[in-house]
């Protein structure tokens, strides 16, 4: 009896060759829509659906494989019973069936409207997949172009027929997601989460361990989201370490705000973020990326040491040779120069060299796990621009006290709570992150700068319940500072400032980290 394949996809990467390759071998093609047009203009001999079922296409195409003698052919066990059964009907079996999906996310990831998205909703295509991944031992199922020289073998043993149905439910469940996610409005209201929340992660990396050698570890995408380093290409060095993945991706989201600051010398100059178990500990803005490497490396030469650095421009030869003396874990810029390839490969050959992925987006949620569960959040992705910043102070921020405030605000917003940064001109000169005292992040912060504190601002991502910080830094020649109020004691801290001559701004905005 002749074998036959049912062949229905939105991807036609490879599709016409491995029909071809399918009638070579003697089996029948069964198609509809688009994909028959496109097997039939190939010369590859393929028979319409319609004809199977006796019924055309209607409602549009909606209607086309919801048939008795599609489905039929494909849940038919192997057994003489349901053969038998097939035979008094007139129907043959399907013994591949070979589909994937309309192209929802893709449509709705180019804005299309409601109507263009509920139209790439497919029906049939899932009904098939799940009925033919259901009776695996008897039908192959395909949604994977690299899936299609498996199907040409002599033989497909049913552990493979096994791994192609779980490859098979695992893309309708991910397809079904989506349409959810969608329709609930996470992607699209802006406002508040859904009540049932699936998250699809599917293994992009393999990494060696966890955080530490006893947990086993590896990287996973999250739906169909691409990642500035978790799509990166490695140009140099060892492969990645779970804490590199972390790491990285801390010191690019902080490049990436910084760069993005227009009216900021940050926004015509390179940016460098120096991380150290993600918090920075040294960022700087400079004419160059060499300058800014020197001044972020500077900024603090201990805790640089094994540390990950993102720059916000194309790492050259002169750039790649200053980090020399150093020793870096990962380097992430938008690209890497050939020469500066060569140079790291040569000279540096355990530092992980990465380009970010250029189309790459941040998603739009924040997912913590809990013992039994998850925290989920939006990020905190709040630009300066919605803040309305207040000078709560006699005194006026000087317009390059208010640059510097501006680019502190943004570190110590990717810092750990408690956090307090220190900058001068377009450099953090002190930074104090992860204490459970915000005296204490101060203190740290301070001690940090030393001499470097005269005349420099400080930021801190919460309000201060008490004038403290505010007496602290002045102490050490602080001349402005920027929280985001709100305490009890802000007329005390307020006065404080007055009194001590500096400078205060409240954003009416708190970024909390943990």
């Amino acid at each position: 009896m002749t074998k036959r394949a049912l062949i229905s996809v939105s991807d036609k990467a490879g599709i016409g060759d491995f029909a071809r390759a399918l009638v070579g071998a003697g089996w029948e093609v069964l198609s509809t829509g688009g994909t028959l047009a496109t097997l039939r203009a190939a010369g590859i001999a393929a028979t319409a659906v319609s004809d199977v079922t006796g019924f055309p296409e209607i409602l549009d195409g909606r209607v086309k494989t919801l048939h008795p003698a599609i489905h039929g052919g494909i849940l038919a066990r192997r057994d003489e019973g349901h053969l038998a059964e097939l035979a008094a009907h007139s129907l043959g079996t399907i013994d591949l069936v070979c589909v994937n999906l309309y192209p929802f996310r893709e449509t709705v990831a180019r804005g299309a409207d409601f109507a263009e998205v509920i139209e790439n909703i497919d029906i049939g295509g899932p009904a098939m997949i799940r009925a033919a991944a259901k009776n695996h031992a008897g039908v192959l199922v395909l949604v994977d172009p690299a899936d299609y020289p498996l199907a040409l073998q002599p033989e497909v043993s049913q552990a493979d027929r096994r791994r192609l149905a779980a490859k098979a439910y695992r893309h309708t469940s991910e397809y079904d997601a989506a349409i959810t996610t969608h329709l609930e409005g996470v992607r699209e209201t802006g406002e508040g989460l859904p009540e049932h929340l699936t998250l699809n992660l599917s293994r992009v990396a393999s990494v060696r361990y966890g955080e530490n050698p006893h947990q086993p570890g590896a990287v996973y995408r999250l739906g169909s989201e691409r990642g500035p380093v978790l799509d990166a290409r490695v140009v140099a060095g060892k492969p990645m370490s779970f804490n590199n993945y972390a790491d990285a991706d801390a010191a690019w989201a902080l490049a990436s705000e910084l760069a993005m600051q227009e009216d900021q010398p940050s926004g015509t100059r390179a940016v460098c973020v120096a991380v150290k178990h993600a918090n920075p500990c040294g960022v700087a803005v400079a004419d160059n990326v060499q300058a800014a490497w020197e001044q972020a490396r500077d900024a603090d030469t201990l805790s640089v040491f094994g540390g990950v650095v993102a720059v916000s421009r194309t790492v050259d030869l002169a750039a790649a040779q200053s980090m020399r003396g150093t020793f870096l874990e990962v380097l992430i810029a938008p690209d890497v120069t050939p020469e500066a390839v060569e140079w790291f490969a040569a000279k540096k050959p355990d530092l992980r060299v990465l380009a970010a992925a250029p189309d790459a987006n941040t998603g739009t949620l924040d997912v913590r796990p809990l013992s039994g569960g998850f925290a989920v959040q939006r990020r905190d992705a709040r630009p300066w621009e919605d803040l309305c910043p207040e000078v709560v102070t006699q005194r006026q921020p000087t317009e390059q006290e208010w640059l510097d405030l501006r680019f502190a605000w943004a570190v110590v917003k990717h810092a750990r709570s408690n956090a307090v940064v220190l900058a001068r001109n377009g450099v953090t000169v002190g930074l104090g992150a992860g204490a459970v005292s915000r005296i204490w992040a101060a203190e740290r912060a301070v001690g940090n700068a030393g001499e470097r504190a005269r005349g420099a601002v400080l930021t801190s991502e919460a309000f201060f319940p008490f004038d403290d910080v505010v007496r602290l830094a002045a102490s050490a020649g602080v001349t402005a500072v920027l929280q985001p109020g709100g305490a009890k004691r802000d007329p005390e801290v307020i006065a404080a400032a007055n009194e001590l001559g500096v400078s205060m701004v409240f954003t009416g905005s708190r970024h909390f980290r943990h």
